[in-house]
C-alpha cells in the first residue's frame, strides 16, 4: 500500500509542476500542491491507525467467508450428486422390480391359463368316458332287454306253436323221455 503511496506523489509531483498556474510548484500558495500535501498526510494517517492491514484483514475474512461458502456449496453439491444417483438407482430398481412383477404375473397369468386348459381336457375326458360307460351300461341294458323280451316272444310263440301242434299222445310221450333223460342223468 505504500508503494502506491508513493508511485501516486512522484506521478503527482512529476505531472503537476508542469500545470502550476501561477508560482513555484513548493510553495503553500499553489494549490495543487496543497492538495497534494493533504493527499500524503491522509495516506499517513491511513498507515498510522494501521487502516491497510484492517483492510487486508476484513478481505481476507471475506475471502476466507467465500472459500468456506465455495466449500460448503461443493461438499451440498457433491451431497445432491451422491442423493441423485442414489434416486436413479433406486428409480432404476423399482422399475427392474416392477419389470419383474410384469413378467412374473404375464408367466403366471400363461401357467394358470395351461392349467386351466389342462383341467378342462381333463374335465372333458373325465365326462366323455362317464357318458361312454352310461352309454355302454344302456347299451348292455338295451341287449339284455332285447334279449330277454326276445327268449319271452320265442317262449311264447314255442308254446303257442307246440300248443296247437302237440297232442294227448305226443305230450306223454315227450314227459316220459324227459322223464327217463332226468333219470339217466341223476344216476
Amino acid at each position: 500500500m505504500i508503494r502506491i503511496a508513493l508511485a501516486a506523489s512522484a506521478a503527482a509531483l512529476a505531472a503537476l509542476p508542469a500545470q502550476a498556474a501561477t508560482g513555484p510548484f513548493f510553495s503553500l500558495g499553489n494549490t495543487n500542491f496543497v492538495v497534494l500535501l493533504a493527499f500524503i498526510l491522509f495516506l499517513a494517517i491511513l498507515v498510522y491507525f494501521k487502516v491497510p492491514g484492517l483492510l487486508m484483514k476484513m478481505l481476507d475474512k471475506r475471502a476466507t467467508t467465500i472459500r468456506s461458502e465455495l466449500d460448503e456449496a461443493r461438499a451440498l453439491r457433491e451431497e445432491a450428486q451422491t442423493v441423485l444417483a442414489e434416486f436413479e438407482r433406486k428409480q432404476k430398481d423399482v422399475q427392474d422390480q416392477a419389470q419383474r412383477i410384469v413378467a412374473q404375473a404375464r408367466s403366471d397369468a400363461e401357467e394358470a391359463a395351461r392349467q386351466a386348459k389342462a383341467d378342462l381336457e381333463a374335465s372333458i375326458t373325465r365326462r366323455m368316458a362317464t357318458a361312454e360307460e352310461q352309454i355302454a351300461s344302456a347299451e348292455a341294458s338295451a341287449v339284455r332287454e332285447v334279449r330277454n323280451r326276445a327268449i319271452e316272444v320265442a317262449t311264447a310263440a314255442a308254446a303257442r306253436v307246440l300248443k296247437e301242434r302237440m297232442t294227448g299222445e305226443r305230450q306223454n310221450r315227450l314227459i316220459d323221455e324227459s322223464i327217463g333223460t332226468v333219470e339217466a342223468k341223476l344216476h
